[in-house]
């Protein structure tokens, strides 16, 4: 099957854009986030373990160079890479102070990485930041990404779930990151036990009118030792099930503006200590779901995209 005739596909993306396969090389750096540390708040969201979103990361005792050379080694060696995405993923990776910011990207300008990517949250992107990441990719050539961790539009479950923050600082970051035509990635979990359907529809409007260039699908995971964990195994909240997940993924597509970059469309997660995940089967095979569905409903992205630039008016055309 043609996956870029249902939606568009990120890899086929980095493609088009550098001539060839691009690989990202995730890194692991020493942080935390302010919903953890009593800036915004404490305890870190309810779904997050101790590694953040980094669990396939190398040791954060390793430097930033140290990890993207062995990682680049490694995938050199198995794909004949030649070109890199250094993708700094755990945590809030704009979170520290400022000096120590500029030196772990600094760190990153290595030979065969053309992209900078950078995991963070909408509380925490300001224009000092941007313009420090503006003039290095301007002195080496360097492409710059910002993805922002939001997993939701609804306020009200970004409460549930300790985000400490709501969806305008979602709206001021993008805005403050346009400034700068750096690349926008929202992460989205559309499973949260607090959202339905109509709150899957709002995420992909609210991503498609705020012209962001892609989005990052992910399946909620729970772990063990954490807030929702307890909460699962005493029963206070449901799961959806797999085949609503499946519904749920299609439906957000065929909201999603076309030119939109779909990272993907559901997330791995760690063995040891998870009590639930994908629903107890293989990522890739819900994938194909997700896609089969698409094929037998004849449904592509963007087909419901007719929500912008002044619908109502529409009726005088």
């Amino acid at each position: 099957m043609d996956e870029n005739k249902y939606y568009r596909k990120y890899s086929s993306y980095l493609k088009n854009k550098y001539g060839e396969k691009v690989y990202k090389l995730p890194i692991h750096i020493p942080t935390t986030c302010p919903n953890r540390d009593g800036c915004v708040g404490t305890g870190g969201c309810i779904f997050c373990g101790e590694e953040g979103g980094g669990f396939e990361s190398l040791s954060n005792e390793m430097s930033v160079k140290a990890q993207i050379q062995k990682n680049k080694d490694y995938i050199k060696k198995r794909y004949k890479a030649k070109k890199f995405i250094a993708y700094f993923q755990n945590f809030t990776n704009t979170y520290m102070e400022f000096e120590r910011f500029k030196d772990i990207i600094n760190d990153a300008i290595i030979d065969d990485v053309v992209e900078i990517a950078i995991s963070t949250r909408p509380d925490s992107i300001s224009d000092k930041y941007l313009k420090f990441l503006k003039d290095i990719s301007l002195e080496y050539n360097i492409e710059i990404t910002i993805e922002l961790g939001l997993q939701t539009v609804n306020y009200h479950t970004l409460k549930k779930i300790n985000r400490g923050h709501t969806l305008a600082e979602l709206i001021d970051s993008v805005i403050r990151i346009k400034k700068y035509n750096f690349e926008v990635c929202v992460h989205l979990i559309l499973n949260l036990p607090w959202d339905n359907i109509d709150d899957v529809v709002e995420n992909a409007k609210i991503i498609s009118a705020l012209g962001i260039e892609q989005v990052k699908l992910h399946s909620l995971y729970i772990i063990e030792g954490t807030i929702l964990g307890e909460m699962y195994k005493d029963g206070k909240i449901n799961i959806i099930s797999k085949e609503e997940y499946i519904d749920r993924v299609v439906k957000f597509i065929r909201y999603l503006d076309k030119d939109i970059v779909i990272q993907r469309l559901i997330g791995r997660a760690p063995e040891e200590n998870t009590l639930f995940v994908n629903w107890s089967t293989s990522w890739w095979k819900i994938k194909d779901e997700i896609l089969n569905e698409m094929e037998v409903r004849n449904i592509i992205q963007g087909q419901k995209c007719d929500y912008l630039n002044g619908k109502a008016l529409r009726k005088f055309d």
